[in-house]
């Protein structure tokens, strides 16, 4: 069990949490969630003792193991991926060191002997016999490959890094789990599996993420930050969404019934008060009035934006035709002669692990990259408006959000360009902000509003929903929907991708394709995914032999 008591942090004049009491208990998982400055991620580390609060304290039942995931990527560029999964619990990992500094001795004492045998009992109470085969059994569930297990933490790319960061929180069977944005950076395959094993973990998990659908899927109660108080929930994230509805719903109703009961009261009263024979009543109901009180309805701190892309020119028959594409990078196969034809009801998800695929075939139909061999003809009634996974470049100029924009736009008034940017929560002067400065969430939001202003007819979208808020891509997936064009798009949302989508392409390890006219859910149920599930086992056990 955790708890806070009476928590608050201020920062300056503002307080970010103002006396917070919640308990966490064993056996639940629990969504944190607020909008983007709530103070998410800063209570996760309130709980786990990295930040000190202005008033209150964090209660941990005695004895109980607290586990966190890592923000910090470079931490453990020194140690193998193995030992840094093993970390995750200090104490063995500190036992392990010890135990071999001793062994490694020329001068074995007595000393040492007894030393030694208080640690390697130590050692059996903490499971260390299984410590390695459990952190192997952890980074192969996560696709971190066994040929990497002995590798330095420094040889590793940014996504395998996370894994391992991952597995390391969950190594050892912690009593509390603190995850901030665990599926950040992890593909569909591993977001899954990180699911099922939060789904039978036992012990109390706190998990901050975006992810409304993993929010759903592993979560019993979700805590809600909004103006600087948590308040907890019984169920999932949309068993919150629609209580928190109803409840408002309920009191604003009641809010209603009162003011006409008011009314009602202050009407009798006028009419009577200065009558003798009703003098008896009017004062009744003075009384009755002055207990009558509204309650006190706080709208939510969260911001949605409004995002709705309306082409200017409707879409004809012909789309766009892949004819034969095949693409090598730093001598990997990347794409394998792959065909299809796109038609003007399609919004295609670009699914599976081997995200690169993805994202070249996405910058060789934008004209950014030219295939080996092959080709692809986009119809002439398409404009295509793109939004590229990485774009560090595109915001590196020194311009305003507004002069950014002005050259996309067809209408060259300021008026015109900040009425997008009014939807995109860029409100007032905060449309002269430097593009070079922006959060990540921002230039998202500044992408979108680009978009928009374009008025094409075919999205291509590589990862739209990092960096946004819940609030952003409940907006962004909203108005995909019902966008009447055609859309392109990879993402590692999965509600985002089972409502959006109508037609599943996934481009497999070895650059071949595979093209279903279906939902997602049925895409991940169908015979094409169980068969590469069984290949990619036999594939494994084949390594492992």
């Amino acid at each position: 069990m955790i708890q806070a008591c009476n928590v608050t942090l201020r920062l300056g004049k503002r307080a970010l949490f103002e006396d917070v009491n919640i308990k966490f208990t064993e056996g639940n998982c629990y969504g944190l969630i607020g909008a983007n400055g709530a103070g998410k991620s800063t209570f996760l580390k309130i709980l786990n003792g990295q930040l000190e609060p202005s008033k209150g304290e964090v209660v941990i039942t005695p004895g109980q193991r607290l586990s966190f995931l890592q923000q910090d990527h470079f931490k453990y560029d020194a140690f193998d991926v193995l030992s840094t999964v093993i970390m995750g619990n200090q104490r063995l990992y500190d036992i392990m060191k010890e135990k071999d500094a001793i062994y490694a001795k020329e001068d074995f004492t007595e000393e040492d002997g007894n030393r030694a045998s208080e640690l390697e009992a130590e050692f059996a109470d903490l499971n260390g016999w299984e410590a390695e085969s459990d952190a192997a059994t952890l980074l192969n569930g996560l696709g971190i490959d066994t040929d990497l297990h002995y590798a330095l933490m420094s040889d590793l790319n940014g996504s395998q890094k996370v894994k391992v960061l991952l597995a390391q929180a969950l190594f050892g069977n912690p009593d509390i789990l603190l995850l901030d944005e665990p599926t950040n950076h992890l593909d569909l395959e591993a977001i899954r599996w990180l699911e099922e094993f939060l789904i039978n973990f036992e012990n109390t998990v706190i998990v901050v993420s975006h992810d409304r659908y993993f929010l759903n899927k592993v979560c019993t109660h979700i805590a809600d930050i909004d103006y600087a108080k948590i308040q907890l929930y019984a169920g999932n994230y949309d068993f919150w969404y629609e209580s928190s509805q109803l409840m408002v719903k309920q009191m604003k109703e009641a809010n209603k019934k009162k003011e006409e009961k008011i009314k009602e009261l202050q009407e009798f009263i006028q009419r009577f008060s200065a009558n003798a024979s009703k003098s008896k009543q009017a004062t009744s109901r003075k009384r009755a009035l002055e207990k009558i009180e509204l309650d006190d309805i706080r709208p939510s701190s969260r911001k949605y934006p409004y995002i709705d892309f309306r082409p200017f020119r409707e879409i004809g028959n012909e789309v766009l035709t892949v004819t034969n594409l095949s693409k090598t990078i730093n001598g990997v196969k990347v794409l394998d002669n792959i065909s299809f034809i796109v038609n003007r009801d399609d919004k295609i998800a670009f699914v599976g692990s081997n995200t690169l695929a993805a994202t070249t075939l996405f910058k060789i139909l934008m004209g950014e990259m030219e295939p080996d061999s092959g080709s692809y003809k986009w119809g002439i009634t398409t404009t295509q408006a793109y939004f590229p996974k990485d774009n560090t470049q595109m915001f590196s100029v020194d311009e305003t959000i507004v002069d950014f924009l002005m050259p996309f736009s067809p209408e060259k008034d300021v008026t015109y360009v900040r009425g997008f940017l009014g939807r995109m929560l860029f409100a007032g002067e905060e449309g002269v902000k430097k593009v070079n400065v922006l959060s990540g969430g921002e230039k998202v939001r500044v992408m979108l509003s680009k978009m928009m202003i374009m008025g094409s007819n075919v999205l291509v979208m590589d990862e739209p929903t990092n960096h946004l808020d819940m609030e952003s891509i409940t907006a962004l997936n909203n108005g995909l929907i019902k966008f009447p064009g055609v859309i392109l798009f990879t993402a590692l949302d999965h509600q985002f991708i089972q409502t959006t989508a109508n037609r599943i392409m996934e481009i497999v390890p070895g650059g071949s394709l595979i093209d279903k006219v279906t939902t997602y859910d049925e895409y991940l149920d169908s015979d094409e995914m169980a068969r590469k599930r069984t290949m990619m086992t036999v594939i494994e056990g084949e390594v492992e032999d």
